[in-house]
């Protein structure tokens, strides 16, 4: 009778205990995910199904260049005012951008009015479900196009914001500055997407970077990544992402009219492009780099200077100084607002840190 020769090599391997497989980093950011993922009104439960895909747009329209705090009354208003796609499609836009008031970069209004009456003509009033339809449609860049075909839909789409950029050049210590590393930056970001569970990866991502691996003293000790991190390797974690110096703003200057009568105020609606563009205003002058004075002013009026401030955009500075006078009666053309109702307007940031200025000093001309 012949036995098979068993060495006893090959007995100590075979009982030799195989150490357990490490969890992908979407796995471990996942897992964590689950149990520490922010609540936030446009987000579905762990467990349910997809969000709705018009809310999650509208969700990721807003938070462009704003935070989640500034956002959540914004769009708590919108969707009671406008609950479908189809109802802001057919707004008014001067109400949608009366609504908007406040949460800057008016651009994002315009084509959020733009984007619902397309899905409502071409669309049959549904978003399509793929990234490659979605980046179609009006003012939907790669961004929300990836953000809402993986939230709203579950396809697999690369993800990438501000957060998510800080995450992955810390993640691999990527050296190329700000803005220059962002293709490899998209690069990256892939080779680390799941397949399955890309939307609550993506939202993952994003809450890491809003909670954890935050730009300043970031919580590596919490960080479900901080193991593959090679920034934190090399105890470098704030140096990440690289970014060029930025350069000073230019500034411009310019002039705000305050002009009343019979307790009304006169207010402009700017152009439709351009800066501010559709929205209510209080009359202005030329923003340009030296003082304009008085260069268009709605009316030939005994104006006085009431004060003046500093208001940032994206690409400049403003200077302004306003000005103030009383009219005998309602002639000039515009619009003409009750003053005690100047807050219900929907005036910017800019206009209305101005008209808050004006009533503080008109009681005195």
């Amino acid at each position: 009778m012949l036995v098979d020769s068993v060495s006893p090599a090959s007995v100590a391997q075979t009982n030799i205990p195989q150490p357990p497989a490490v969890p992908s980093p979407a796995a471990r950011l996942l897992a964590w995910y689950d149990v520490h993922r922010r609540t936030l009104p446009w987000r579905a439960g762990p467990s349910g199904p997809h969000p709705d895909p018009y809310a999650v747009w509208l969700s990721e329209v807003m938070l462009q260049q704003t935070t989640v705090a500034a956002v959540k009354p914004y769009y708590a208003r919108f969707l009671e005012r406008w609950p479908t796609v189809e109802a802001m499609a057919a707004a008014d836009d001067a109400d949608v951008m009366a609504a908007w008031a406040g949460l800057g970069y008016y651009a994002r209004a315009r084509n959020l009015i733009a984007c619902a009456r397309a899905v409502a003509a071409d669309h049959d009033g549904r978003f399509p479900d793929t990234e490659e339809a979605l980046r179609s449609l009006p003012g939907l860049g790669a961004y929300t196009a990836a953000a809402v075909a993986a939230i709203a839909f579950g396809q697999r789409a690369v993800v990438v914001d501000a957060n998510v950029e800080r995450v992955v050049a810390r993640l691999f210590a990527v050296e190329r500055p700000l803005p220059a590393a962002r293709p490899e930056l998209r690069r990256l970001t892939d080779t680390i997407t799941p397949d399955a569970r890309a939307g609550d990866f993506a939202q993952a991502m994003m809450d890491l970077g809003s909670t954890i691996c935050t730009p300043r003293a970031p919580a590596c000790a919490l960080c479900p990544l901080s193991a593959d991190c090679a920034a934190r390797a090399a105890c470098a974690q704030e140096d990440y992402p690289r970014k060029v110096a930025k350069r000073d703003k230019p500034v411009r200057r310019g002039t705000i009219f305050w002009l009343e009568a019979d307790d009304h105020v006169l207010l402009h609606r700017r152009a439709p492009k351009g800066m501010l563009g559709g929205m209510r205003a209080l009359p202005s002058g030329p923003w340009a780099g030296d003082d304009s004075g008085l260069a268009e002013a709605p009316a030939a009026a005994d104006w006085r200077p009431l004060g003046g401030g500093r208001h940032v955009f994206t690409h400049f500075a403003l200077d302004y100084s306003v000005v103030g006078a009383h009219a005998p009666g309602r002639s000039a053309e515009g619009e003409w607002w009750p003053v005690d109702r100047i807050d219900e307007a929907g005036l910017p940031t800019l206009f209305a840190r101005a008209a808050a200025l004006a009533r503080s000093q008109m009681e005195r001309l």
